[in-house]
């Protein structure tokens, strides 16, 4: 049984759905007899590319076209496994032999973006003087790949995502001519997820049509693609919006113990920011295309938690975080600083600096540090960690600590938690500016780390 998507490809320019601006020019084209010896199609994966080249490939030489189809004179190449000069010497060798069984001999290049440098150069060289039979059609998803003396040698069509209407529409009709039951508001979840793309789209309907015989809901969608409800995702966004950390953490937990991943539930939330755009939401909506492997879901928790307004201190997951010291507090210019044991009272510049800012929170900065490795989070929280001058200070108890804090990769866990912001590890024992007193919790650490064996092998960050 074949698939949706190659059940339903169209096989005539007047069955392609939604590409208008491509379709109608290059039918005119064919009708006048004036056909160019170079195509180049543009446009996001699934849009039609492919399917239009064969047709136009076809249509030029005046043979039936059916899925199935061989034709001799109709070459289709990979441009990513065929990539070398190589390969389009060859090619090069082969355009001179006159068609077989047609007017013309047509080359379809996919991926033509993925040529290397010289089978380019070697490519413009039949563009600059093709053979009269041969036609070349170049498709490509990363057009500004393609070098300008290859596009300035051909016909440029550029290619579009279908509306959700238009996508949806034809659905129905294909569920309906495939008897599957299913309801309209189960097919706008999938024309939602399939983001434009035809082909997606039909792949989604046909991967869902098989899960029952009786009528498919959109709950059952929304189960079987591991999708989180509307109603989280517009109250996760709504917590962003308070700038509540605590609500944050709760919904965001609920969606990644379901088995949700974090890049589907930052998707969700693209989709409905767009849907319904906010001037609060659109930093947040900056962030989210960056939510990725590796670190997904620290990377999303960094992002929710960045419009955060609860008071340094504030507890946003289950981690215990008491253990980053407060900034010490400004004292008055007449109060005589109480006595402590070698350590001078601050003044007041250097307590201003070491004061947290508005738009960074440290409680924050420890739970990314811990969701993206609890190990390197374990050993931040021996240390003071304070805010001076817009950069993040770490100030290391031990010479253990500041070590392994300080490797490359261990670093670059702290640079990411830190959301931009430049991190500075001191040297161990060095004191902050500010520090009115010495913390009581630190001195409870110090001497823990004596003998500690370091192992560079392995996984283990230390």
């Amino acid at each position: 049984m074949k698939a949706l998507y190659r059940t339903y490809r169209p096989t005539k320019l007047a069955d392609v759905i939604g590409q208008e601006q491509v379709t109608e020019p290059l039918a005119s084209s064919i009708k006048q007899g004036k056909i160019s010896h170079a195509y180049l199609f543009i446009g996001p994966r699934g849009c039609g590319k492919t399917s239009v080249a064969r047709i136009l490939a076809h249509e030029v030489n005046g043979f039936e076209y059916n899925i199935e189809d061989d034709y001799v004179d109709i070459i289709e190449i990979d441009g990513a496994s065929n990539r070398g000069i190589d390969n389009i010497r060859e090619l090069r060798e082969k355009v001179a032999i006159a068609p077989t069984s047609g007017k013309y001999k047509v080359y379809i290049i996919d991926e033509v973006h993925m040529l290397t440098k010289e089978a380019f150069n070697a490519l413009l060289k039949t563009l600059e003087e093709p053979p009269e039979h041969a036609i070349f059609i170049m498709a490509t998803t990363d057009a500004y790949k393609v070098p300008v003396t290859i596009t300035s040698r051909a016909q440029v069509y550029t290619f579009k995502l279908s509306t959700p209407q238009v996508m949806l529409d034809y659905i129905k009709k294909i569920a309906k001519k495939e008897k599957i039951k299913i309801t309209d508001d189960a097919l706008e979840v999938i024309v939602r997820r399939g983001g434009g793309s035809y082909r997606d789209t039909l792949s989604l309907l046909d991967q869902i049509s098989t899960i029952s015989d009786k009528e498919i809901t959109k709950d059952i969608v929304v189960d079987v693609m591991g999708l989180p409800q509307d109603e989280k995702i517009r109250d996760l966004l709504a917590q962003y919006a308070s700038g509540d950390m605590s609500g944050i953490s709760d919904v965001l937990r609920e969606l990644l113990n379901s088995g949700i991943k974090a890049e589907t539930i930052a998707e969700e939330m693209i989709s409905q920011i767009l849907t319904d755009p906010r001037p609060d939401l659109m930093s947040l909506l900056a962030k989210l295309p960056e939510i990725k492997a590796p670190f997904a879901e620290a990377k999303l928790l960094v992002a929710l938690c960045s419009n955060a307004n609860s008071p340094v201190g504030a507890s946003v997951s289950t981690r215990p975080v008491s253990t980053i010291p407060k900034a010490a507090p400004v004292a008055p210019k007449a109060a005589t600083p109480a006595p402590t044991a070698n350590v001078s009272a601050p003044s007041e510049t250097a307590a201003a600096q070491v004061q947290p800012t508005k738009d960074f929170n440290l409680d924050g900065f420890i739970t990314a540090v811990d969701a993206l490795n609890d190990a390197i989070g374990a050993q931040v929280k021996k240390c003071t960690v304070t805010i001076e001058s817009g950069e993040l200070h770490i100030y290391p108890s031990r010479n253990i600590t500041r070590t392994i804090l300080s490797r490359d990769n261990n670093k670059k866990i702290l640079i990411n938690a830190a959301n931009g912001l430049k991190v500075i590890i001191h040297k161990a024992g060095e004191k902050p500016a500010s520090a009115a007193e010495e913390d009581p919790l630190l001195s409870k650490i110090s001497g823990i780390m004596d003998g500690e064996v370091i192992n560079d092998g392995g996984s283990n960050p230390f």
